[in-house]
């Protein structure tokens, strides 16, 4: 899946935004308090429920730039990449690009089909979500 929007705000709002969610995910999960210049190649393990989880390597940073990272788990590796451009010093766009490789035929199908099912449903919620960033500015 790939998105690609124009929004009406600074680069730096919107990537603050999402190191907010990072850093409280982290600490959540690990209770580590990190910076962004920590977050380069940091990993753990994020726990989703009581028999599932993964591991969370965060594969690039670069303030008000680009934010990637990988997410592991037994069935499959799902890779998510930010991608931000300055447009102007109140404007830019923001590349979200979220690809999986599944491991396993039976995996595959399942993550296929799902994905048919559910790649509308993810597109249509995160443009929701960059539009509520995009108003809480």
């Amino acid at each position: 899946m790939e998105i690609i929007k124009k929004l009406n705000i600074p680069a730096e709002f919107f990537y603050d935004n999402v190191m907010k969610s990072v850093l409280f995910d982290i600490r959540e999960q690990t209770g580590k308090q990190l910076s962004h210049d920590q977050l380069k190649n940091f990993s753990y393990i994020k726990t989703f429920s009581k028999n599932s989880s993964a591991k969370i390597e965060i594969e690039k940073v670069e303030k008000n730039k680009t934010y990637h990272y990988r997410t592991s788990t037994t069935a499959n590796d799902y890779v998510v990449q930010y991608d931000i451009k300055v447009l102007d010093d109140k404007k830019c766009e923001v590349s979200y690009k979220e690809t999986m490789e599944s491991y396993g035929f039976l995996q595959k199908m399942n993550d296929a089909a799902l994905g048919i099912i559910l790649g509308y449903v993810k597109k249509r919620n995160f443009k929701k979500m960059l539009t509520m960033i995009e108003e809480s500015y």
